[in-house]
């Protein structure tokens, strides 16, 4: 017994040295921090002033009191919505057409479909600004061929969000399709192929046999889709739009931006910071008390 105990021992201590790299990287890029926002969030400061001026909850009194903490969190949905459209449920059936009805070519479409991740998102913010400009496009070209006119998106609100989703998407979508089809082409193509001499409807096949075979997959995909959609859209935003018109494209990504750098209102933008960080734990939560359930592991 005593031998097995001093096992246990020496498996634990080598356990946690295993573990203190990870667990100071941790400490000093990530909990450190974390605590540092807290009380940051806590103080009136402007990133100049050698004093902090303490001012306790009423960073957070001001978000929930600004006119605009409606409007923010209202684009944030939207944001999401057309992300799990355009990066989640697209890919998802691309990858099955992919899997299983394509059957030459594959390797190109693969190939040409994630190329665009590679590119930067300056890269792409700067070539759709060129496509969807109202005066000089070739979009406006081709509408005044018909008699249309082009709407000038970055003035519209609603619209706005749509094409800066787009030019997010547009680097997001060939991860998500290569990481769902290596999911999707995981499962047994005997399914497939019994369900199809059974006549099953494709729909039918989707959501009963590929969807609960590659849910693994498809919740990693959708988990990413939304924390990486809302960071990611942070530099159109930049580039193009500075959070308008009126504050009709901000995010609550850009809106601690556009506190801490913009105002230098370090308090309040922490104080954003702490509210973004709990809007996604409570996603996480969500998800892990009433999606992990249904989820599917193979072995």
């Amino acid at each position: 017994m005593r031998r097995i105990s001093g096992r246990k021992k020496r498996e634990k201590l080598l356990a946690f040295v295993l573990l203190l790299p990870v667990l100071i990287v941790f400490s000093v890029f990530m909990f450190w921090p974390l605590i540092q926002t807290v009380w940051l969030s806590l103080y009136d400061w402007n990133m100049v002033s050698p004093e902090k001026h303490f001012v306790g909850f009423a960073n957070y009194t001001a978000i929930f009191q600004d006119g605009s903490f409606v409007q923010i969190l209202k684009n944030t949905g939207l944001y999401v919505l057309l992300f799990l459209a355009i990066d989640f449920a697209v890919p998802y059936l691309v990858s099955c057409i992919l899997a299983f009805a394509v059957k030459k070519m594959t390797a190109f479409y693969k190939s040409a479909l994630f190329l665009p991740s590679l590119l930067s998102l300056v890269t792409a913010a700067l070539i759709f600004s060129w496509l969807f400009n109202p005066i000089a496009g070739p979009l406006s070209k081709l509408f005044a061929l018909f008699g249309q006119r082009f709407p000038n998106w970055a003035q519209t609100n609603g619209l706005v969000i749509v094409v800066l989703s787009i030019i997010t998407s547009w680097k997001l979508f060939g991860y998500n399709l290569i990481v769902l089809l290596a999911g999707v082409s995981s499962i047994p193509l005997e399914l497939i192929e019994t369900a199809r001499l059974e006549k099953t409807p494709p729909l039918e096949v989707f959501f009963r046999i590929i969807l609960p075979l590659s849910s693994s997959t498809g919740i990693y995909t959708l988990i990413i889709t939304i924390v990486w959609g809302l960071q990611w859209v942070f530099t159109p935003i930049n580039i193009l739009t500075a959070g308008g018109p009126d504050k009709g494209s901000l995010n609550i990504i850009y809106e601690v931006y556009d506190q801490a750098f913009t105002f230098f209102n370090t308090g309040k933008a922490s104080a954003w910071g702490l509210v973004t960080l709990l809007l996604f734990s409570a996603l996480l939560f969500l998800e892990f008390r009433y999606v992990e359930k249904g989820i599917y592991y193979e072995n």
